[in-house]
């Protein structure tokens, strides 16, 4: 672990070498939200064996003054600056990192833009669901709900341990909806779980039939329905299990809202793993909004990874039927 915490323009230094992983950033702010992220990512960094970032981020607050000259007055940033070291230092030191290559940062900015600079040149960027209030609040809470549209790495929000269920399955859950958004992933949920050793879940959720849907001109088959998307998981599972053969692969169909079969998901998952969009329209089924309302309410960590290339997409349609 550096000696200091490193202060300067967002970005990291560590992982810059040609052979060596970038590595995984936390986000950390002193409240016990951060902290459950911290241990979180200190654990994967193990599992991933890459270097560990724990960053801090800090604002200079900007009050009127009530004088006559109408000027404004600011805080010592060295004050500010100071309270942000001593509460990353404060972090680490409760956490065992023993075996991994530690860098402590804190850096001067929006605490949304410091995160999105670090996934630049991250392979993963970790926070917790919620952060401190006020404007010492310097990284989480809406933070971690503005990352994911625009993050350059996957995001992986991680709620407190009260909210999981008593038992936790040893399981990767993929959410799908048929979009592309969501067939990348799903990739990446498997990379997951091949490294992690874990079995791949996929979860598609089928809609309640509401009074939304009145403008559809004729009744909706939903046995139909059922049937097309168990023919497309099918499809689905054989094209994983070409790329990723040695990764045990499932799927289940379920009733219900999207969200809410997602969150209970997360209760018992080891990790939930979604995309930052999906289907538009009734067949939107998982992504999008839904994104948004699993990591404000979920109850296990939850990955939400952005849409980027991949050769492996490309001979999908090869393996059978997909959403159109």
């Amino acid at each position: 672990m550096t000696d200091q915490p490193r202060t300067g323009t967002p970005g990291p230094t560590t992982g810059s070498g040609p052979s060596e992983p970038l590595p995984v950033v936390v986000g950390v702010d002193g409240s016990d939200h951060s902290l459950t992220a911290l241990r979180w990512a200190v654990e994967e960094a193990r599992t991933r064996q890459a270097p560990l970032v724990a960053l801090t981020a800090y604002s200079v607050p900007i009050f009127a003054a009530s004088g006559m000259d109408g000027g404004y007055a600011t805080i010592d940033d060295r004050i500010i600056r100071d309270g942000a070291q001593a509460v990353v230092k404060a972090a680490l030191q409760g956490v065992d990192t023993s075996g991994l290559a530690v860098e402590a940062s804190v850096e001067s900015g929006d605490a949304a833009g410091v995160l999105l600079g670090w996934s630049e040149q991250a392979q993963l960027v970790v926070v917790g669901s919620r952060g401190r209030g006020g404007f010492v609040g310097r990284l989480l809470g809406s933070v971690s709900g503005a990352l994911p549209a625009h993050a350059h790495c996957p995001i992986v929000t991680v709620p407190p341990p009260a909210k999981r269920a008593d038992r936790v399955e040893d399981v990767v859950v993929a959410a799908v909806d048929g979009s592309e958004h969501a067939r990348m992933a799903v990739v990446v949920a498997a990379e997951e779980a091949r490294r992690s050793g874990l079995p791949l879940r996929l979860l598609c959720a089928l809609p309640p039939i509401t009074a939304s849907m009145a403008w559809v001109p004729a009744p909706l088959d939903r046995d139909g329905m059922r049937h097309d998307i168990d023919e497309q998981m099918v499809a689905g599972s054989r094209w994983l299990a070409h790329h990723f053969p040695d990764v045990d692969i499932s799927y289940d169909i379920l009733d219900g809202v999207p969200v809410d079969v997602v969150v209970e998901a997360s209760a018992s998952a080891r990790l939930v793993v979604l995309g930052t969009r999906g289907r538009g329209g009734f067949a939107g089924m998982l992504l999008g909004s839904t994104s948004r309302g699993v990591q404000a309410h979920a109850r296990g960590p939850v990955m939400v990874v952005p849409d980027r290339e991949d050769p492996r997409l490309a001979d999908r349609p090869s393996f059978g039927p997909m959403a159109e």
